[in-house]
């Protein structure tokens, strides 16, 4: 009996050992998954919010004001405040005639958008999204 009280003892060490060593991997994993997630996440929301921002800005009268109020509603209850930039080939974009191009382009940094605070995986990251359509003001 005595020779197994000693084997249960040494397998109880190992297992702190191994649990040691492989606790920080496993909890990195985790982080990085909840990291990759939000990535994606936010992405998904500056694309769409991307793309309402250019369905406005390509019809008539529209602003810059009429632009972000739109991203801002599409963006509302999700904690992201991207930077905004509409531009045009033909130059400035509210007077740009149909067929030119409007394109917006959302940008905000990963560190402001990060659950964990201090991104684990991708701190220094943008994340960016555009959208790009044809102008419907009258020429």
């Amino acid at each position: 009996m005595g020779a197994s009280r000693r084997g249960r003892r040494r397998r109880a060490g190992a297992a702190a050992v191994e649990m040691a060593i492989v606790l920080p991997l496993f909890i990195s994993v985790i982080l990085g998954t909840i990291e990759a997630t939000r990535l994606g996440m936010v992405s998904q929301l500056l694309h769409v919010a991307a793309r309402e921002g250019c369905r406005t800005a390509v019809r008539e009268g529209q602003t810059t004001a009429t632009v972000r109020a739109r991203i801002d509603a599409v963006l509302a209850g999700s904690g992201i405040t991207p930077a905004i930039q509409v531009s045009s080939p033909a130059g400035d974009w509210t007077t740009a005639k149909a067929p030119n191009r409007v394109t917006v382009r959302l940008s905000v940094p990963f560190d402001q958008v990060s659950w964990l605070g201090d991104p684990f995986a991708f701190g220094g990251t943008s994340v960016v999204a555009s959208a790009t359509m044809c102008s419907e003001k009258n020429g």
